[in-house]
C-alpha cells in the first residue's frame, strides 16, 4: 500500500498526533485525500464542490503555524468535508434545487468557523437530496451519489455525500444534519459512525435561511459529524459544541459538553429492541441488536428488552408537523422545478387538500396499501389551533418516552437504525415507513447515535413475509443480493447525554472490531 493511501486510511485523532510529531505534513495529508477523491470521486459523485487549491493553501498556513511554534488546534491539519446545506465562504448553497445554481455565500456560521479555527481543512462540499426532504442523496443540481459498498446503491440522505467520501477514504470527518435521520442512516449504509446530538444542543445558524421554512421548532434539524471512528466523533463534537458558549441567533443553551470517557459503561443499564411494531426490521439489522446487547453484557452493564413508544404516533407527528403549512417553503425552493421521484409523493400529500386526502387514503386502505395510507391520513395542511395540538401531542411523547426509561432505569437504549441495509437508487420512494426507526428520536429530541457492526451475511437477507404493500414489496426487493452490506446500531440516551451514548458506541466499536465481519473499508476503498 503507498504512503498516500495509508494516510487515507488513518483517523483523525492519528492524522493530528502524526502531524504534531513532524512524522507528516498537513500538506503531504490534504494531497492523499485530494488524489484519494480524484481516484473514488468519478464513481460516487459525492463531493460536489471541490475546493483544493484552497485546502493546499490553508495547509501551508498551518505547516508555517506548526514551525513557527505557535499553539496548535485539535483538529489541527485534518481534511474534512461539509454538507451542502452549510454556508461555505465562496460556495453556492441549493439544497438541489437548480433555481438556486449560483446561490453563493460570501459569509460562514459558528460551526463552519470552528471547525477551521481547531484546524480543520475543508476539502469541499458534499451532496444532498432535494429539498434535503429523502433518504437518497439526488437532485438535478449535482445528480446521483452511490454507495462506495455497492455503486447500485444509495449511501443514504439527505447526508449521503458525506457518508460516501468518508467511507472511501477521501475524508475524514464530515459535518452532517439530522431531520428524520439524515446523519444516522447514511452512516448505517456505508459502515460508519455518525452521532445526532440532543435537539438544541448545536446551532443552526450556518444553515442557508430563507430556503426552507426551518421556523417551526415541534422538532429542531441538528448538525452533526460523521467519522469513521468514535473518538473522532467526540473530538469533533468537542469542537463543534463549543458554538453554545457564545449567543447565536437560535439561542443554543450553554450545556456544557460531557466528556464519554468518565461514563461507566459497566454502571449503564441499556434497553434494546429489534422492532418497533410498525414495520419490521431485517434479519441482520436484528442480529446486530441482540449482538451489542450481548457484547455490553459482557462488559458488565445490565441489558434489558425495552418496549419502545408508539412508532406510528411518531409518524404521525412527524407527517403533521411537515404538512401543516402545506409545502409552500418546498414550492418557493423548487419553483418551476418538478420534484424527482424519490420526493414527488410527499410534496404531492403536501399540496393536496384535506378532503381529497379522505379519499385517497380510503382507497390505499382498500388496496391494501395500510402505509400509505396511515401517511395520507397523517398529512395536511392545518390551522394554527391543530398545530398547537401537535406541538402538544409532541411533549406528551417525549414525557411518555422518559416515564419508560424511568419506569425500567434504563440509561440508554439499542435498535436498529433503519430497518434494512443500504437500499437501492430510487426505492426509497416506496420506504417512508422505515424512517420511523430514526425519525421517532427527532420527534423527542434525545440524543441518538449509530455505530458500525457488522455486514449482512449470506443467507439472511430476508425473512420478510408476503404482502400486497409496496412498502413491504420494496423491501424484499432490497434486502435481495445485500450480503455484504454495512449493518449499523443505533444508540440513543436521555437528553443532553452524549456522553452516554459515544460511551456505548465506544465500547460497541472496540467489541465489532474484533469480528471478521466488522465493515471496516468498502471494495472501492481497498488498498
Amino acid at each position: 500500500m503507498s504512503f498516500a493511501k495509508e494516510l487515507t486510511k488513518l483517523s483523525a485523532v492519528a492524522i493530528v498526533n502524526k502531524i504534531k510529531s513532524g512524522e507528516v505534513s498537513a500538506v503531504e495529508v490534504v494531497e492523499a485525500h485530494v488524489r484519494r477523491i480524484e481516484e473514488v470521486n468519478q464513481h460516487l459523485n459525492a463531493l460536489v464542490i471541490p475546493l483544493f487549491d484552497q485546502a493546499r493553501a490553508q495547509a501551508e498556513k498551518l505547516d508555517e503555524k506548526q514551525s513557527s511554534g505557535e499553539p496548535l488546534g485539535p483538529l489541527h491539519g485534518v481534511p474534512v468535508t461539509i454538507k451542502e446545506q452549510y454556508r461555505v465562504a465562496g460556495t453556492q448553497t441549493t439544497l438541489g434545487a437548480t433555481n438556486k445554481i449560483g446561490n453563493v455565500y460570501s459569509d460562514e456560521g459558528p460551526l463552519v468557523k470552528n471547525l477551521r479555527e481547531a484546524g480543520a481543512i475543508i476539502l469541499g462540499k458534499t451532496n444532498i437530496i432535494q429539498t434535503l426532504a429523502g433518504f437518497e442523496s439526488d437532485n438535478r443540481v449535482y445528480g446521483r451519489s452511490s454507495n462506495p459498498w455497492n455503486l447500485e446503491r444509495t449511501p443514504g440522505g439527505s447526508s449521503g455525500g458525506e457518508a460516501a467520501i468518508i467511507a472511501a477514504g477521501g475524508s475524514v470527518i464530515g459535518l452532517a444534519g439530522d431531520f428524520g435521520g439524515s446523519t444516522r442512516i447514511p452512516a448505517h449504509f456505508c459502515g460508519l459512525h455518525g452521532l445526532k446530538p440532543t435537539s438544541g444542543r448545536l446551532t443552526n445558524d450556518d444553515f442557508a435561511t430563507g430556503l426552507l421554512g426551518y421556523g417551526q421548532e415541534v422538532f429542531i434539524p441538528q448538525p452533526g459529524p460523521i467519522a469513521r471512528t468514535v473518538a473522532d466523533l467526540h473530538l469533533a463534537m468537542s469542537v463543534l459544541a463549543e458554538t453554545s458558549l457564545n449567543a447565536t441567533h437560535d439561542l443554543v443553551p450553554p450545556v456544557p459538553w460531557p466528556d464519554p470517557g468518565k461514563v461507566s459503561v459497566e454502571d449503564l443499564h441499556i434497553g434494546f429492541y429489534t422492532d418497533n411494531g410498525y414495520f419490521p426490521a431485517s434479519p441482520a439489522l436484528r442480529r446486530a441488536v441482540k449482538e451489542a446487547a450481548e457484547a455490553m453484557k459482557n462488559l458488565g452493564a445490565t441489558a434489558d428488552p425495552f418496549t419502545p413508544p408508539d412508532a406510528a404516533e411518531a409518524v404521525r407527528i412527524f407527517l403533521g408537523a411537515v404538512s401543516s403549512g402545506g409545502g409552500k417553503d418546498y414550492e418557493r425552493l423548487l419553483g418551476n422545478e418538478k420534484p424527482i421521484p424519490q420526493v414527488a409523493g410527499m410534496f404531492k400529500g403536501l399540496s393536496t387538500p384535506s378532503f381529497v386526502l379522505s379519499i385517497v387514503q380510503k382507497l390505499m386502505t382498500a388496496r391494501g396499501q395500510r402505509y400509505t395510507a396511515h401517511m395520507i391520513q397523517c398529512m395536511g395542511q392545518r390551522s394554527t389551533e391543530k398545530y398547537w395540538e401537535l406541538v402538544e401531542a409532541r411533549t406528551e411523547y417525549r414525557a411518555h418516552f422518559h416515564s419508560l426509561l424511568d419506569e425500567g432505569g434504563f440509561d440508554a437504549v439499542l435498535c436498529p437504525p433503519f430497518p434494512l441495509p443500504a437500499i437501492t437508487h430510487g426505492s426509497s420512494e416506496h420506504l417512508f415507513p422505515a424512517l420511523s426507526y430514526t425519525l421517532m428520536y427527532n420527534v423527542i429530541g434525545a440524543p441518538a447515535g449509530v455505530v458500525a457492526a457488522t455486514r449482512v451475511r449470506p443467507g439472511e437477507e430476508s425473512d420478510r413475509e408476503v404482502s400486497k404493500d409496496m412498502a413491504d414489496i420494496t423491501a424484499k426487493a432490497v434486502e435481495r443480493g445485500s450480503a455484504g452490506l454495512p449493518v449499523g446500531v443505533q444508540v440513543i440516551a436521555r437528553h443532553w447525554r452524549e456522553d452516554v451514548v459515544l460511551a456505548v458506541m465506544a465500547a460497541l466499536e472496540a467489541h465489532f472490531r474484533s469480528m471478521p465481519d466488522y465493515p471496516e473499508f468498502p471494495g472501492l476503498g481497498a488498498g
